[in-house]
């Protein structure tokens, strides 16, 4: 499992029961909320960035956790 070197503290609001069935979810799967998030950041910027934006992405966070 790669990390980033440096990380930054993102906050989001989201209705309760749908936080509690991503949680049940992530459990399921043996992954932390905050995996699955980062995960799902990767691909959207893969797949909506520009090839600019993703040249900038670090080398170490191109493969999944």
């Amino acid at each position: 499992m790669l990390m980033e070197n440096r990380t930054a503290r993102l906050s989001l609001l989201i209705d309760p029961v749908k936080k509690q069935i991503f949680e049940e979810i992530c459990r399921l799967h043996d992954m932390t909320p905050s995996q699955v998030v980062r995960q799902m950041i990767r691909e959207f910027i893969h797949t909506q960035g520009t090839a600019e934006q993703i040249g900038r992405m670090p080398r170490n966070s191109m493969s999944s956790e």
